[in-house]
């Protein structure tokens, strides 16, 4: 579940501004009936005597190798940080997803249980400073690039992990399953998400005053990097612009460092042709270092929730956006409860506008988002039988439902009051799984 530009027969052939606008506009909304979902989840690596305990490059890469010989049906790649992520293939139906990740995860932990080594679900990294495992041109540039502005970048690559839906781009038609109301939907809703699933509350053994601090490190980075596009009536034309527009992170040579220009767009680069021209490859490239809340890659990417506590919290998320985006019915209720949200966007785009900073500071502690987030909520349950889910997933959304969304609370709150229980931070086992 990637960008693409493999249909093209020369990819190392130059591209012009024409070209550019013309290739995403036609490869990043693949439109149709929504028949295929996926997740992406990333974890911590702990050790299992303590979760604030570092664990040693040594050992990261020792866990890795071992983890290379498990028989896997989900791709497992590693973060900059050494944070562990595994992506599904493209599934037919939810529960399709939910029973390959979970088998490829119990085969995961259980390679990793034989190393003293063990799974995290915490969005941000509560006690350890970001530190890179991967050494690579990719991150070396990465790092250069995002320095500028500050040291979010660097945290946002080592020490956050998330829970990432991908559901298909919807109808090319109007309607609750056409690609611009999926579109419209997810940068609205995504703010609930957001705040139903924040759970990243400390840094450096202290909290940050966020509910998702890695959520305000994503708004750190900066709109040009880590921003949507400005919603339009035309998803293709609003998100071509918005690549166009964006810097270039780095210049990819055969041989010895990246070169990181310092402002210069992907159109500048189509015009100027310096340091050399692009090509197809290198457009290839640019879609993959853009990081906003939804990304189209053929298929839209939910980015915006926190990855979750327990084995199998990772779920929760994925069923409750499954449903709300796939079910008509659902979706025409999630649309019409989220649609007075609009008003607090001050017609700025995620993450950058009031919403979503509302939605990552204060959780369901909003009384606006937890409304939204109640009926959000019901409307999942209703369509989640509708959709083939097991009776074990729907009783995990609903106990979700009764333990945070009811009361206004999400996942950040256990932790942050598992802090005070101790009177310092959340040692030892996570208190909640």
């Amino acid at each position: 579940m990637s960008d693409s530009v493999s249909g093209c027969t020369e990819p190392r052939t130059a591209v012009t501004e024409p070209e550019v606008e013309a290739l995403v506009r036609g490869i990043c909304f693949k439109t149709g009936p929504p028949r295929t979902v996926g997740v992406e989840v990333e974890w911590l690596v702990h050790e299992l005597r303590g979760p604030q305990l570092p664990v040693t490059p040594e050992r990261l890469e020792a866990a890795y190798a071992a983890l290379r010989s498990v028989p896997l049906k989900s791709a497992l790649t590693v973060e900059p940080g050494g944070q562990l992520e595994l992506s599904s293939p493209p599934a037919a139906s939810l529960m399709e997803c939910v029973d390959t990740v979970s088998a490829d995860l119990d085969a995961v932990r259980a390679a990793l249980r034989e190393r003293g080594l063990g799974l995290l679900g915490i969005g941000h990294d509560p006690w350890h400073s970001p530190r890179r495992f991967l050494r690579e041109p990719r991150y070396e540039a990465m790092e250069t690039f995002l320095d500028r502005t500050g040291p979010a970048g660097r945290a946002m690559m080592c020490t956050s992990a998330s829970v990432q839906v991908c559901l298909d781009a919807g109808h090319e038609e109007p309607g609750p399953l056409g690609h611009v109301r999926r579109w419209w939907l997810a940068h609205h809703l995504g703010a609930v998400l957001l705040a139903a699933f924040a759970n990243s509350p400390l840094a450096g053994d202290e909290p940050t005053g966020w509910q998702s601090t890695r959520q305000l490190r994503w708004v750190q980075i900066g709109a040009g990097r880590a921003g949507a596009p400005v919603l339009d009536a035309d998803p293709r034309r609003a998100w071509a612009r918005h690549v166009l527009d964006s810097q270039v992170m780095c210049v990819r040579q055969d041989t010895g460092p990246w070169h990181v220009p310092d402002g210069l767009t992907f159109r500048d680069w189509t015009r100027s042709g310096a340091p050399r021209p692009p090509t197809w490859d290198d457009l290839g490239y640019h879609l993959t270092t853009l990081f906003p809340p939804v990304r189209p890659r053929g298929h839209l990417e939910l980015r915006m929730m926190d990855a979750q506590p327990g084995e199998d919290g990772w779920i929760v998320p994925l069923a409750v956006t499954t449903a709300l985006f796939d079910d008509p019915e659902a979706a025409e209720d999630a649309y019409r409860t989220v649609k007075p949200l609009t008003e607090r966007t001050g017609a700025l785009p995620a993450p950058h506008n009031p919403l979503w900073l509302d939605a990552a500071r204060h959780g369901l502690a909003d009384p606006e988002l937890h409304e939204v987030a109640v009926a959000c909520f019901a409307a999942a349950l209703r369509a989640l039988p509708r959709l083939g889910a097991s009776t074990e997933v729907t009783d995990a959304v609903a106990a979700y439902r009764d333990r945070y969304v009811l009361r206004g609370r999400c996942p950040a709150d256990d932790l942050l009051e598992g802090r005070r229980g101790d009177g310092r931070r959340p040692h030892g086992k996570d208190p909640r799984t």
